[in-house]
């Protein structure tokens, strides 16, 4: 059974999400955030101390946009997937690396010093890092303008991969920033199945596991 190592709401809600739109089996263990600082203990299964950390076998995987990529060729055929004899394979594959070196980034360094280290808070990062996410949005606001999805005309791994960044703005506090098309595109993904049975597993996991949910900003 694959286990995936998981925070609330952090990049791990990435596999977690593309798991349950696949119907596949899993076994989720929640840890507090940031697991490098209150669960020590983790840095034995995982050196870096990053979210996710996904087993499945003998297969070891830290990149949430890689799992998807892995789980979705692995265990599919899935229409999650896009295939290079696909016109839309480039797209696929662009969005699937944006969600994470373009669009989680700067998010990740919003979050570090707006909540996480008060006594290294520094507006200028805060700020600048801000700008660079809602600039760089502009991609997602262009694309959905005229489409329901990203890429192929459907619900793909690169929604899931780019979904998750959109929730992460909300704990950053920057989607109040978001324009029209990308808020309109986050409220469907929000009424998809897949993404309400993940959130529903990671609540019932936190509470069964004892680990509180995360503060929001």
């Amino acid at each position: 059974m694959i286990t995936l190592y998981h925070c609330e709401a952090a990049r791990s809600c990435r596999p977690l999400w593309m798991m349950e739109e696949m119907g596949l089996p899993y076994e989720l263990k929640m840890l507090p955030f940031p697991p490098r600082v209150f669960a020590k203990e983790y840095l034995a299964i995982n050196p870096l101390g990053t979210i996710p950390f996904m087993i499945d076998g003998e297969t070891r995987m830290t990149e949430s946009s890689g799992i998807c990529h892995y789980l979705g060729i692995k265990y599919g055929p899935t229409p999650l997937m896009i295939g290079p004899e696909d016109p839309a394979y480039g797209a696929f594959l662009n969005w699937m690396y944006f969600s994470d070196a373009t669009l989680t980034f700067p998010q990740t360094l919003v979050l570090r010093y707006s909540q996480h280290e008060p006594e290294q808070r520094n507006n200028k990062v805060v700020g600048d890092y801000a700008k660079w996410f809602l600039g760089r949005l502009r991609a997602v606001e262009a694309a959905t303008a005229n489409a329901d999805t990203l890429c192929a005309g459907r619900f793909t791994a690169a929604d899931i991969a780019i979904g998750f960044a959109l929730r992460l703005a909300e704990t950053t506090g920057l989607a109040k920033d978001f324009g029209p098309n990308v808020a309109a595109y986050w409220a469907r993904l929000q009424q998809r199945d897949g993404f309400r049975r993940a959130v529903a597993a990671e609540q019932k996991a936190g509470i069964e596991q004892n680990v509180a949910a995360r503060v929001r900003a």
